[in-house]
């Protein structure tokens, strides 16, 4: 993985906070129940769950409360029951019109402050929730954005206070207007050294043994970043693979409504059991470790299995990010552009099992990210505006 930063100040990042001026963060005193930060954390999406529960535990565990937030989409709130993150649930998805996505915002961003103003937290964190944005500005705190994907939709004036994000992705392509920080390799790096795998996952399936394993993840339709040539490659993939003897295709719906669609069109090849839409939420990580390969239109899904050395092909179709083409160039993505490479370039083949362990390795991506919020969050001002970058 790329390692950090280059020491010479880049742009928005000359009046940065260094770490080791405000002592080890681990070596400080217990704060007692009145001079204790408090750090307000906003999951506005289903990868965002996975994600900062690490950051959220490092956090209590150096002595900060934390108070979550989060947004009823997707599988937001299956999430938090599944990973055991306590928060409280704040507004919901609003559809793919774009007026409607607005208002929502909009609105969630007035509840959030409704929610939020009595709890006062010295610092607001997200990744990419507009939402959470929003009603910081109205609130007056402090906040810190991550972003690992430079074309999501921006508030038109409003900035976060801090902008974080993995060195691969170059400054020039991150907006104006906040103060740069970075933090080594990429998202999925956060929380992948935790996870230990399930073997007895393809037997409680129902999944054969000797099957191949092709785990599908359909584009986000109602996202505003959607192109809708990823809609056909889908539809290839999936015709492909059921016609593949001794194969079983593992299908991932976003959500109720894109759950129906899939399961109206492709009815019969449920019933056979060549495609299989699990019933209860599962550990994405599990489902991609014990995956021959990966089909996504989803850019966490692509990244973790990249991540962790599993056959993975894009079907996105919207603007490729720096993360992705840093992966492609890598050989670690490969991407898909047309219906022809769908029957192309996508190898049909049994994978070994990695050898190396994943679970208990330290994460430098997760360290460093924490380091941040601390430096943040104990400067005396963090609440003085960003400025021009």
């Amino acid at each position: 993985m790329t390692g950090l930063s280059s020491t010479a100040p880049k742009r928005g990042q000359e009046d940065m906070p260094s770490t080791a001026s405000l002592g080890n963060p681990r070596l400080e005193q217990p704060r007692s129940a009145s001079t204790r930060k408090k750090i307000w954390v906003d999951l506005d999406n289903s990868p965002h769950v996975p994600f900062f529960r690490p950051i959220i535990e490092e956090l209590r565990e150096r002595g900060y409360e934390v108070l979550v937030t989060a947004r009823d989409a997707y599988q937001v709130r299956e999430l938090l029951e599944f990973y055991g993150v306590s928060g409280k649930i704040v507004g919901k998805h609003y559809g793919k019109h774009k007026l409607f996505k607005a208002l929502g915002t909009c609105w969630r961003a007035v509840v959030l402050s409704r929610v939020v103003r009595e709890e006062k937290p010295d610092l607001a964190i997200n990744h990419g929730s507009r939402g959470c944005l929003l009603a910081c500005a109205l609130l007056g705190i402090p906040s810190v954005t991550l972003l690992d994907y430079e074309f999501t939709a921006k508030l038109p004036t409003i900035r976060p206070t801090w902008l974080m994000a993995p060195t691969v992705l170059p400054d020039d392509h991150l907006p104006v207007g906040s103060r740069v920080l970075k933090y080594p390799g990429i998202k999925e790096d956060v929380y992948l050294p935790a996870f230990h795998p399930d073997p007895s996952l393809k037997k409680r399936l129902g999944i054969a043994p000797d099957d191949l394993l092709v785990t599908v993840r359909p584009p986000a339709t109602e996202a505003h970043y959607h192109n809708p040539e990823s809609e056909p490659l889908l539809a290839e993939a999936l015709k492909r693979f059921v016609a593949n003897p001794n194969t079983q295709i593992l299908l991932l719906p976003r959500n109720k409504r894109q759950e129906a669609e899939l399961r109206s069109s492709w009815t019969e090849s449920i019933a056979a059991g060549k495609i299989l839409i699990p019933e209860h939420v599962e550990d994405g990580l599990n489902l991609i470790w014990n995956s021959d390969l990966v089909i996504s239109g989803g850019g966490t899904m692509n990244r973790e299995a990249a991540a962790m050395g599993v056959p993975v092909y894009s079907i996105f179709r919207g603007k490729i990010g720096a993360v992705d083409r840093y992966l492609a160039e890598e050989g670690r993505l490969i991407m898909l552009e047309t219906a022809d490479d769908v029957r192309t370039k996508v190898k049909a083949v049994r994978r070994e099992q990695l050898k190396r362990r994943l679970g208990g390795a330290g994460s430098q991506a997760l360290e460093t990210i924490v380091s941040h919020i601390v430096s943040i969050v104990e400067l005396k001002d963090c609440n003085r505006p960003a400025g021009r970058n």
